[in-house]
């Protein structure tokens, strides 16, 4: 069990999509408003076609400046986006399809941003999911050494 951490307590989340992922980015918007977060959007804003990459550089880096304290990305698939968050400093991405991986990433891995599949899930499914990626906390202990080697590489002391 994590123990309870004032820094865990997420109040303000970063999301975007590219056109793929935007009906589920304005479910899900829609949806964390309603339960009190603090939503920033950086796109898109249409389903017209634009490139992933270049909204998921905007959601990482409101995670990693300090701005928002969590990010969501969706796009077609996931992956993509995962991709590019994670080449910016300070970006654990985590790609994410159930509720299993959901938890995983945010218990073992400390993520900060998760990325999703839009079209692969339900908006039931969508919303779900981003609930429990927000409200699991990080469990410490055994997995510090291992998200600290992680940022070593990113460091380049590997």
């Amino acid at each position: 069990m994590a123990e309870s951490n004032e820094r865990d307590t997420v109040r303000t989340v970063a999301i975007g999509s590219d056109h793929g992922g935007f009906e589920a980015k304005e479910i899900i918007k829609t949806y964390l408003q309603t339960l009190g977060y603090r939503v920033t959007d950086v796109g898109t804003h249409s389903k017209e076609s634009v490139d992933y990459p270049d909204f998921a550089v905007a959601v990482a880096r409101n995670v990693a400046s300090g701005a928002c304290e969590r990010g969501i990305m969706i796009d077609g698939a996931g992956i993509g986006s995962a991709m590019v968050c994670n080449k910016v400093r300070g970006i654990r991405a985590a790609m994410c399809y159930d509720l299993r991986t959901i938890v995983n990433s945010r218990e073992h891995n400390n993520a900060n941003v998760l990325t999703l599949g839009g079209p692969l899930h339900s908006a039931a499914d969508v919303c779900e999911m981003v609930k429990v990626w927000l409200e699991t906390r990080f469990a410490g202990g055994r997995h510090w050494p291992r998200i600290n080697k992680m940022m070593a590489v990113e460091r380049g002391h590997n």
